[in-house]
């Protein structure tokens, strides 16, 4: 594969002397843990259907690792080649990840929730030497899929089948104890090493707006997020970090996957969400950490509520993606004992904006962080101006661990000559430098000529006491040229009509104009795995038909 990350290069200098980017891949920080401690348990590996765990010191997973890289290798993938990952949370994606990069080629995590239509496409765009996937996942028959899209795929030269049982299987090509032999794999690293300012990552887009892109990523661009990020939230090695977040998603690539190897810190992985394991982990195990976004803090907080687990031990609850209402806020705090930390970012740039663990909880609520080290921001008027404090504007960012760019596809990379990246999201930031997400740019609504501020109207409707989910998308019309449509999400055994809608924004006294014009209550709404609310899905279903007016 030919990379085109075209960003890369005009920042290596200035990133490197300002001590951002510190030229260290996953190797040298996984070398380091082997180095100084080989038996501390590196990794717990969860699958909730069955109950089957299988915990790894670092010296155990570096041999498997070793193994894995081995057996990548015998099957042609040489340097700059790409390994496509479709495995949930699991002790093997690690593995993967892990001999990836200890043989230069590029990790692609796709989400097992993609079928033929996204995968076709990422695959062919990626180029993709590799493709693993689970035999059956939560009743799906991947292995079938993969098989099916094969002839299609040029570049695909292998399908491994984890939990496999032919000669395609992950143990069969990837697990052979032949493969320990110190010679060749040292043989295999040395010949292929990466460098960090190689590609490491290809990571697709989570398809909020519908058009996934390759992003790439190296090894400095992602670890000088890391850095400051664990500084900030004061995560060290002593830290045990649960991750339910999907890994083929930032999230958990990042914090559940690179990060613990950096701090040479236990990670606990679920390989899909179950609130009442969830808390007995915490209970069990002392987790002190964990990043994912609201639904999961609100599903966490009943289950330690409802089965009285001890939760203590968890100091921080990372919930980024959306806004989190204040009443989540609050009840977590009380329920959970830990500090609730509001976030936002990207998957082209990480983590970008946190608040400080030391910030009243108020600002988790209102805000969403100030940059942290190695990062700027600004926000700019619709003429390119700079927007003054708490004035709305597209967000713009730069610094150490923005992406390389799109893979193929440079000139969509949005970043102009100085560097700064548009996001594609509104925002304000305050006097001291804070910010608030306030939509996307494609989520502004626009009623005759009044901007509506979408995320503070769903913020409010949030805090109706039936509600379980809210998102607020436009409508076209021919009048005012927009309408706001709610879409809601009722908690079981409560029902909402549009009257309590209006009541309950008149009591909240948030302005009439600002009201929703139109309610669709459903049982779910479209998300991606990580929990964001698929809004272009939304719309698309106003313009289809497919809801229905009140």
């Amino acid at each position: 594969m030919e990379f085109d990350a075209v960003l890369i290069e005009p920042r290596i200098q200035e990133m490197t002397q300002k001590g951002f980017w510190l030229g260290k891949t996953v190797n040298d920080y996984f070398d380091a843990c082997l180095d100084k401690c080989p038996d501390k348990r590196a990794l717990t590996s969860i699958q909730v259907a069955s109950g089957a765990r299988r915990d790894l010191t670092f010296r155990e997973l570096g041999v498997i690792a070793n193994r894995v890289a081995v057996g990548l290798s015998r099957l042609g993938v040489e340097r700059n080649d790409v390994v496509t990952c479709q495995l949930p949370n699991c002790w093997q994606f690690v593995a993967t990840f892990l001999a990836c990069a200890r043989i230069g080629a590029a990790f692609n995590p796709v989400m097992h929730i993609f079928r033929q239509h996204e995968l076709s496409f990422m695959l062919r765009h990626g180029e993709a030497k590799v493709f693993i996937v689970p035999k059956v996942f939560r009743g799906f028959d991947h292995e079938a899929m993969a098989e099916e899209m094969r002839p299609a795929l040029p570049d695909l030269a292998q399908v491994i089948v984890l939990d496999g049982e032919g000669g395609n299987s992950f143990d069969a090509l990837l697990l052979d104890p032949v493969f320990d032999d110190d010679t060749e794999i040292v043989h295999i690293a040395a010949a292929s090493k990466p460098g960090p300012n190689d590609v490491c990552q290809l990571i697709f887009t989570s398809g909020t707006t519908g058009e996934p892109k390759g992003v790439m990523h190296t090894s400095n661009t992602l670890f000088s997020n890391l850095v400051p990020y664990a500084e900030r939230l004061r995560l060290t090695g002593d830290d045990v970090i649960m991750m339910a977040s999907p890994m083929a998603h930032q999230t958990g690539y990042m914090y559940g996957g690179l990060m613990p190897f950096m701090l040479q810190a236990h990670a606990i992985l679920l390989d899909s969400w179950d609130k009442d394991l969830a808390a007995k982990i915490v209970a069990e195990e002392k987790c002190t950490f964990t990043m994912a976004s609201t639904p999961f803090l609100m599903d966490l907080t009943a289950a330690v509520e409802a089965g009285k687990t001890d939760s203590s031990s968890l100091r921080i609850f990372l919930c980024a993606g959306t806004a989190i209402p204040g009443p989540v806020v609050e009840k977590a705090r009380a329920v959970l004992g830990a500090k609730i930390v509001s976030a936002w970012g990207m998957s082209e740039n990480g983590a970008v904006t946190l608040i400080n663990p030391d910030d009243p909880d108020e600002r988790a609520v209102s805000t969403d962080g100030y940059p942290l080290a190695g990062m700027e921001i600004r926000i700019v008027r619709s003429d390119g101006t700079l927007a003054a404090a708490d004035e709305e504007g597209e967000l713009q960012v730069r610094g150490c661990s923005n992406f390389g760019g799109y893979l193929k596809r440079p000139q969509l990379n949005n970043t102009d000559a100085e560097g700064w990246f548009g996001t594609g999201d509104v925002a304000r930031m305050d006097s001291q430098g804070y910010i608030r997400i306030c939509g996307r740019i494609k989520d502004v609504i626009i009623r005759g000529g009044e901007n509506i501020p979408v995320v503070e109207v769903e913020s409010t409707l949030f805090k109706h006491p039936d509600l379980a989910m809210v998102a607020i998308v436009s409508y076209p019309d021919e009048r005012l040229g927009e309408r706001a449509c709610a879409f809601v999400v009722p908690k079981p055994g409560a029902s909402f009509t549009f009257d309590d809608m209006t009541q309950f924004l008149a009591g909240q006294q948030l302005a009439k104009q600002y009201w929703p014009e139109r309610l669709e209550v459903r049982e779910a709404l479209p998300a991606t795995a990580s929990g964001k609310i698929q809004k272009f899905a939304l719309r698309e279903m106003l313009r289809s038909g497919a809801a229905n007016p009140n």
